[in-house]
């Protein structure tokens, strides 16, 4: 899989995800590494996600997995605290801020 085929299947998954409830900022970058190794970021700003194929610098969170691991964070499959536990999932920044994601996967 492609970087951009994997960019464009997560921008899928959010899709129809209703962060209006969120008021905060909250920014995430994805590094995905291995196979369609890439970056791009998440951001919830004013109650709207958006998600862009670029390195964010004013990033709450870094994380950073291979993509088979993020679709299946995304899906549910897998929660993301057991990724991290296990090391399949590193986090850098605000483990805090981190946790947040969870509010809307």
């Amino acid at each position: 899989m492609t970087f951009e085929e994997i960019f464009n299947k997560v921008k899928d998954m959010f899709q129809d995800t209703d962060v209006s409830h969120i008021q905060e900022h909250l920014a995430y970058q994805f590094n995905i590494t291995g196979e369609g190794e890439g970056i791009f970021y998440v951001e919830v700003k004013d109650g709207q996600l958006h998600i862009e194929p670029y390195e964010y610098y004013d990033r709450d969170a870094i994380f950073i997995c291979k993509a088979e691991t993020l679709f299946k964070i995304i899906s549910g499959k897998t929660d993301p605290v057991l990724a991290f536990t296990i090391g399949k999932l590193k986090v850098e920044g605000s483990i805090e801020q981190a946790l947040k994601l969870k509010n809307f996967l």
